[in-house]
């Protein structure tokens, strides 16, 4: 009997002893699992604020004929960012066409005026063997006009080749402008494109005053005609030459009315205006991924005046003066407690700080390698799924700046 007694004694002790170190081991396990579950539950990660950015691209191959902002200037949707001189082969080949044409009416406008005199003279002649009359009358005053018709076209066939010539020199003077500004060519030889420039321009507006001064004289000679007219006597019929020519003048006229409204609209179809699509500030040209270890520093910031760019090429970029989101990455672990709609805290670390409440607006459906500066080390790439958040009212942030997220 007192054998079994101790028997029961000495197990007794044996439990008690042993009992209270497993549980005080199942009471730690389960609070580790608690204090776990808490931990995913209430998650921490840190996201980056982000705008819109929008790449301003050429459209066809030309060359940048202007940009009119600067790089961090502040931009309104709708402003004029550059304009772009979209010159293609096939419209080298249209222009030198025109100019071609515009040389040839010229040439037949002075054709038709050598063989107007002969027949003014043998006119003249004829008048001077018979009484002046009425219809001698007539003719010089029918001669008046088509001469001064005649030199009108001669004139509007010069002003309007010399105006080709001259946009083109306005380009290489502002491409010249450019290359002495970078110290690339001496400045003689920008001194002698602004002399050659200034040369034609003078030309121009020299053959432009007699232009309006012969039209002042088809008109004044058209008035004495029309007034001759009121007192003449009806003729029968016109000189059968002088009308020949007369007709052939009409067709000039109107061959050079066509040249000239072709002309013009290729000119006006030549640049192209690339306005902004958003308001905004000019920033540097974001470059694709591995781009910046073969760029030398300066290198693809933002594109100059007079390079030639090719459909798709990107002038310049813009992005919104205020972030719209926030993009954030969490690890495969803290996938399971995420879900849209889901209300998160935003912290925003720098003076003045700011804590605001969001909410998740869109979780991405694949795993992403995450940016650099999200990396825990620079040189140990990290994956994760991305995570979109709005950005509540009164929470002044910058593109780009990393925030505090904690989830509630």
């Amino acid at each position: 009997m007192k054998e079994r007694v101790k028997k029961d004694y000495r197990l007794k002790r044996f439990y008690l002893r042993h009992a209270a170190p497993v549980m005080v081991w199942l009471v730690a396990v389960a609070a580790v699992v608690w204090l776990f579950h808490e931990r995913v539950q209430r998650f921490e990660a840190v996201g980056i604020a982000r705008g819109q950015v929008r790449q301003i691209a050429a459209s066809s191959i030309g060359r940048i004929k202007e940009i009119p902002v600067q790089l961090f200037d502040p931009v309104k949707a709708g402003q004029p960012l550059a304009i772009v001189d979209t010159v293609t082969d096939s419209e080298l080949v249209e222009q030198a066409r025109l100019k071609a044409q515009l040389v040839t009416a010229g040439a037949e406008a002075e054709r038709l005026s050598a063989e107007l005199v002969p027949t003014q003279e043998k006119l003249r002649a004829d008048g001077a063997n018979m009484q002046m009359n009425q219809k001698d009358n007539g003719r010089r005053f029918e001669m008046d006009v088509d001469r001064a018709r005649l030199r009108i076209l001669d004139l509007q066939a010069t002003v309007a080749s010399q105006r080709v010539t001259l946009e083109g020199l306005a380009v290489q003077v502002k491409i010249s402008q450019k290359l002495f500004e970078e110290e690339a060519i001496v400045p003689l030889e920008l001194e002698k494109i602004k002399v050659q420039y200034e040369g034609v321009a003078t030309r121009v507006q020299e053959d432009e005053r007699l232009l309006e001064q012969a039209k002042r004289a088809l008109t004044l000679a058209e008035q004495r005609r029309a007034e001759f007219a009121t007192h003449e006597l009806p003729e029968p019929s016109e000189d059968a030459v002088l009308e020949a020519i007369r007709k052939q003048i009409e067709v000039q006229e109107k061959i050079m009315k066509g040249l000239l409204e072709q002309l013009a609209a290729w000119a006006a179809r030549r640049d192209v205006q690339l306005q902004s699509p958003i308001d905004g500030v000019v920033i540097p040209i974001p470059g694709q991924r591995n781009d910046a270890l073969q760029q030398r520093p300066g290198e693809e910031v933002m594109r100059h005046v007079g390079e030639v760019v090719r459909a798709g090429d990107c002038i310049l970029a813009v992005a919104e003066a205020k972030p719209t989101e926030i993009i954030m990455y969490v690890s495969e672990q803290q996938l399971g407690s995420l879900k849209e709609r889901m209300p998160v805290e935003l912290v925003k670390a720098r003076t003045p700080a700011q804590i605001a409440r969001s909410e998740i607006a869109s979780i991405g459906p694949t795993i992403e390698l995450m940016p650099q500066r999200l990396w825990r080390s620079p040189n140990l790439p990290q994956w994760g799924r991305p995570v979109l958040i709005g950005i509540p009212a009164g929470l002044e942030l910058v593109p780009g700046e990393v925030v505090g997220i904690r989830g509630l």
